[in-house]
């Protein structure tokens, strides 16, 4: 019998394979203890590397504060907008040739020739940080993302937009592409708009991407609301009505101011012509400027109720004193003062009425100076009335020692010296208010300030009803009359001052107070040089006044006032002083 085979069998080890195994053991410990050192030895080094490659400070944008008016209705805010910058030293590392035809298309994008645009960022070359484009639209800033080209980023900014445009262009003036105001109240409130940028730690992609946001370096802080003390409806209705005097008159320019004479705010203030803020090409100095606070003018006729005023406060004549105007002309100092005809024996509320030159000139000599020049210093002429508007004008009333009587008389019917509409329009608030001076308001006032008692109650009143008969028959400013109010108001027409005396081109006023009983508005309207065959106070300016004050008196829910003929007087033809 043969002896049984025995299987073939592997051994279950070898020397090999307890090599292999110690081999790859000692590679697997090794890789666990060099896990274990980078983890726990090298961690913070390798992190600190990591962070420096990816981790980046990153500004947390903010934007402006709202402007309203005083009802909430937004005059600017700010919408969110996207911007293109590259780092150069990427570009030039990446695409050093810059002959992809996307090149050519990010060139449209930054308005530049293509050649143009690429020697462009050539000259910058290192740096690591180009604007390319600012606030972009959605359409442009898609066809960036589009492109994707290395080196090229796009960035979360805030633009400016202006909801009324012209309507509010003056006063609230307008930002530059920093976000930093430039005019108006934008530039007069800018540390009060602008808030504060905030910081936080991020991590990037390849693409700068944000994958991580670590944490909070510095909170953001919104800029501060700002709520004006104009209405947008009046100041909307006042535009329109101030555009289309200066259109028809093919004046060269104009300016309304309107004042809330209980509490000295401004509830609309506009010039013309205007221009648009949201458009950078229509932002020409030409138009921008706010003649309102930053033009003055010789005030003509407007100038006379203050005259009048000096002279009551003096108590040198009383309303129904009689003032001999015959034959309509006077001669002082060599010089001729001339009315537009001969009125004469007027009472001083006549003087107003036909706004006597001869008239004033003699009240005015019957004072000593300081009691003529009384009423104008103490309604603020010569000083400006501290708004905080940026660049604002304090006019001229420079009046020299031992001046000449013929000096005393011009400045007496508003010659002599200037005044912005805004000065005058707060004057005129003066005598609304009953003699109490407040401060001018561009902001909505909580609480209302006492105000100064500058002028007595008494001849305030008289100076009001006085100016009543000038809108009244017979009166220069009958174009001024609203149905259902009583108005008292002035006109004014002044020749421009030129090289070595007066031109022929004119400014033209009209100042009004409304409604008589209880006033609650003054208003200026100042047009410069109408070349139409209309170009007096009464009959360019007087009007403006009847539709804003007849629509705002309405807006405000003010009660009409009975209107009781006011003073009987007879209508009489040829008066062009005024």
């Amino acid at each position: 019998m043969s002896q049984a085979r025995k299987p073939n069998t592997v051994p279950l080890a070898s020397g090999r394979f307890y090599v292999l195994v110690a081999v790859l053991s000692c590679g697997f410990l090794a890789l666990l203890a060099r896990a274990a050192y980078l983890q726990v030895d090298e961690a913070e080094i390798l992190i600190g590397k990591a962070d420096s490659r990816s981790v980046r400070d990153k500004n947390i944008i903010t934007h402006r504060g709202v402007i309203l008016d005083r009802n909430g209705v937004e005059l600017a805010v700010s919408i969110p907008v996207k911007s293109v910058w590259m780092d150069v030293t990427e570009v030039m590392k990446k695409s050093p040739t810059l002959v992809e035809d996307d090149w050519n298309k990010l060139a449209v994008i930054a308005k530049k020739p293509p050649l143009a645009f690429k020697k462009w960022i050539v000259k910058r070359k290192g740096r690591q940080f180009a604007w390319i484009a600012r606030h972009l639209d959605p359409k442009r800033a898609s066809i960036v993302k589009t492109l994707d080209l290395p080196g090229v980023y796009l960035r979360d900014e805030f633009r400016r937009y202006y909801p009324s445009a012209e309507i509010t262009a003056h006063l609230v003036g307008f930002t530059d592409v920093d976000d930093r105001g430039r005019e108006g109240l934008e530039k007069a409130y800018d540390d009060v708009l602008i808030g504060k940028n905030g910081k936080e730690k991020v991590r990037l992609d390849l693409q700068r991407r944000v994958i991580e946001q670590k944490e909070i370096i510095e909170k953001a802080e919104k800029g501060q609301d700002l709520k004006l003390s104009i209405d947008n409806r009046i100041q909307a209705l006042a535009y329109k009505a101030l555009k289309t005097a200066v259109l028809k008159h093919r004046a060269k320019s104009g300016s309304l101011v309107m004042l809330d004479v209980d509490t000295g705010e401004v509830l609309a203030l506009l010039s013309q012509p205007s221009y648009n803020p949201n458009r950078f090409d229509s932002r020409l100095p030409e138009f921008t400027r706010n003649s309102a606070f930053v033009d003055s003018f010789e005030p003509g006729s407007t100038a006379k109720p203050f005259t009048v005023a000096s002279a009551l406060e003096a108590g040198v004549v009383k309303p129904y004193s009689k003032i001999n105007t015959k034959p309509g002309r006077i001669k002082i100092n060599g010089h001729w003062v001339k009315d537009g005809k001969n009125h004469g024996v007027l009472d001083v509320s006549g003087v107003l009425q036909k706004s006597s030159n001869v008239g004033v000139t003699k009240l005015a000599h019957m004072m000593s100076d300081d009691e003529f020049l009384h009423a104008f210093y103490q309604v603020g002429f010569g000083g400006n009335t501290a708004s905080g508007f940026p660049g604002e004008s304090a006019g001229r009333f420079h009046i020299r020692d031992n001046w000449s009587d013929i000096e005393k008389a011009t400045v007496s019917y508003g010659y002599g010296f200037s005044v912005t509409p805004v000065q005058l329009a707060q004057a005129y608030a003066v005598l609304g208010a009953h003699g109490i001076k407040r401060p001018l308001s561009l902001l909505k006032l909580d609480k209302v300030s006492q105000g100064e008692q500058v002028l007595s109650k008494r001849v305030s009143q008289q100076v009001i009803a006085m100016m009543e008969t000038v809108v009244g028959e017979g009166g220069t400013g009958q174009k001024a009359k609203v149905d259902g109010f009583r108005i008292a108001g002035k006109t004014g027409t002044a020749r421009k001052a030129t090289r070595g005396g007066y031109g022929d081109e004119y400014t033209v006023f009209f100042a009004g107070i409304a409604p008589v009983t209880d006033p609650k508005i003054a208003m200026v309207i100042f047009v410069d040089e109408p070349k139409s065959e209309e170009y007096y106070g009464g009959q360019v300016a007087a009007p403006v006044f009847a539709k804003v004050a007849s629509e705002t008196l309405r807006l405000l829910n003010v009660k009409p006032d009975q209107f009781n003929g006011i003073a009987a007087t007879t209508k009489r033809k040829g008066d062009n002083n005024g």
